[in-house]
């Protein structure tokens, strides 16, 4: 049949334009910005799918599939992983900032006292005499000498300048003799309320003080935000190099500057660094100038006092995606077992007499709380020791069956208890499930404090420290992981909860032990739901941000002490890769 002049143009265009398109069909692609594959696609969705692909637009996830999604898709970028593994970025929970400070010796490091007196001699030389020195992170269980810091080791290497030694955990700190005499503390100084200053056998200052290291960190001048800020944002980037993409700040206030007066200031929870703490007026100004390079943020506020935080124009959920405002957390209830002062229903092993410390009466609690509730504030208060966990639930049933939330329902308040170290009696969670009470627990504390915790306490303490199953599944206790600063570090967490194994390999309470699958949700889906993001992040589903890690191992299958060495070898924030290991 002939073809007329026209059809035949038609004809030949239709031709000519489809030998034009490019191979497999592109034309029938939707086009995205990120395609990553060949991978282990970790999505922690309700079912724990496993696929082998994702798509991102923008900075959220278009599609998780398999390898189909590349004849679906086309991107400009698009990532072979080789079969590494493809998860979730970390929720951390409850973290502490640690920016290095001009003043600041890198003592975390430091394998021995003899190493960290090298460290104050350089830094002695470097600052001159009379100008203190700082730092954060030793632990004597990293010690070759296996002791505690004292005052003459700091003497001997520093005895011209005032020296302060935060030990990891924040709540205890080894001052020189120039210190003190700064501070005007000596051996007939008494305890501070809630601390401890320490005395060696003949009634001298040993130079360790537990808790209220503030009676002598007070003194050391505020090195400024100036000289501060920089050194923050390079901690919170370092945190993407962890896997952390979200994290709850708890050393977070309300203080606008160092001169802001009344209440509780960020100095009364963290001597060392005090008001040059990212404070949320300080967060706001980095954010709104760098936030998707940074990972995300929900702030908790120091309790400033009932007035101030009436005065405060937000409260609990305010913010963007990438910094919002949370609980009222770091207002301690006790102290920790770095002290130790953690405060028990029994005693330390040991020590009899000696139960550690509460830091409020009953009353001063309720006041606290109810003064938060009254607000619609979220609350997350520090608890670890077992009295400190009754004390603290019984605050917050109060609250809660008679304060209306004036923000949330009356099931969907999401307060939680920070740490849950010791884990309390079965009525307490009993009580803690009927209120739909929530738990931010840090899993690692198990590894990193295992000699703490195994020379302090007795059997049946040391078995369910940190405990994870029983308050999970027997009670129903939602819970969500993190760090703190022992050190930061999401895959040490991971080992712990599922291992229930210290350094030494000894187990502490296998009862106690989850599943991988069950680790790692509570490492990603879980934290978001404390921030009512469930919705926004937390799992590689379409819809959600699309923020991921790249592990060159399989969590799920990989040998356990693969946690305890591995690495992460790229993280994204919201489809943008903002850390990549060298060489990966």
């Amino acid at each position: 049949m002939a073809v007329s002049r026209i059809g035949k143009g038609l004809w030949s265009g239709l031709i000519a334009a489809t030998l034009a398109l490019p191979a497999g069909n592109a034309w029938a692609k939707e086009a995205v910005d990120l395609i990553l594959h060949h991978a282990q696609v970790i999505t922690v969705d309700r079912a724990f799918t496993l696929k082998t692909a994702v798509a991102v637009k923008g900075e959220r996830i278009v599609a998780v599939g398999g390898e189909e999604l590349l004849e679906a898709y086309s991107a400009p970028k698009m990532i072979d992983l080789g079969g590494r593994t493809l998860m979730p970025g970390f929720t951390d929970t409850h973290v502490h900032p640690k920016p290095v400070s001009p003043n600041d010796i890198a003592v975390e490091t430091a394998k021995s006292i003899t190493e960290v007196q090298a460290m104050l001699r350089a830094k002695a030389k470097q600052l001159g005499p009379g100008k203190w020195i700082t730092g954060y992170g030793w632990q004597e269980s990293n010690f070759a000498e296996k002791r505690n810091l004292s005052r003459a080791d700091l003497d001997a290497a520093a005895p011209n300048n005032p020296v302060a030694l935060l030990r990891a955990g924040s709540h205890s700190a080894a001052y020189n003799s120039a210190a003190f005499k700064i501070a005007k503390v000596d051996r007939n100084t008494p305890d501070p309320a809630t601390g401890l200053i320490e005395h060696d056998a003949a009634g001298e200052l040993s130079g360790i003080i537990r808790e209220r290291m503030d009676i002598v960190s007070k003194f050391i001048p505020d090195p400024g935000w100036a000289a501060m800020r920089g050194p923050t944002i390079t901690w919170l980037k370092e945190m993407l190099a962890l896997g952390i993409t979200s994290l709850h700040d708890a050393s977070g206030t309300i203080d606008d500057e160092p001169a802001d007066k009344g209440g509780t200031t960020s100095k009364d929870l963290d001597p060392l660094w005090g008001q040059s703490n990212m404070t949320w007026k300080r967060a706001r100004e980095i954010y709104a100038a760098m936030g998707n390079e940074l990972p995300r943020i929900t702030m908790y506020i120091i309790h400033p006092g009932a007035e101030r935080l009436k005065a405060f124009p937000y409260h609990t959920g305010y913010g963007d995606n990438h910094l919002r405002l949370g609980a009222i957390g770091e207002n301690a209830v006790d102290g920790g077992f770095t002290g130790p002062t953690a405060w028990l229903l029994a005693d330390y092993k040991g020590q009899p007499g000696f139960r550690g410390k509460g830091r409020f009466t009953d009353a001063q609690l309720q006041e606290l709380v109810d003064s938060a509730a009254k607000l619609g504030w979220q609350m997350g208060l520090h608890a670890i020791g077992d009295a400190a966990i009754v004390q603290t639930i019984k605050a917050y049933h109060n609250a809660l069956t008679t304060i209306p939330d004036p923000a949330h329902g009356p099931n969907d308040r999401r307060w939680f208890t920070d740490h849950f170290t010791i884990m309390p009696p079965d009525d307490t969670m009993a009580t803690m499930a009927q209120d739909h009470v929530m738990i931010a627990q840090q899993p690692n504390f198990l590894y990193n404090l295992d000699d703490r915790y195994s020379a302090l306490l007795d059997d049946w303490r040391l078995a369910h420290n940190n405990a994870i199953s029983t308050p999970v599944k027997k009670f129903g206790l939602f819970m969500a992981f993190s760090s703190d600063n022992l050190p930061i570090g999401p895959l040490v967490g991971l080992y712990a909860a599922v291992t229930r194994k210290g350094p030494t390999g000894a187990v502490r309470g296998a009862e106690e032990a989850v599943s991988r699958q069950e680790a790692i949700r509570m490492y990603t889906a879980n934290g978001p739901y404390l921030s009512w993001e469930e919705n926004e992040k937390g799992t590689l589903e379409a819809g959600k941000l699309a923020d991921m890690i790249v592990l060159p191992f399989d969590p799920l299958t990989a040998p356990e002490e693969t946690f305890l060495t591995g690495k992460v070898d790229m993280t994204f924030l919201g489809g943008k890769l903002v850390y990549k290991r060298a060489g990966k």
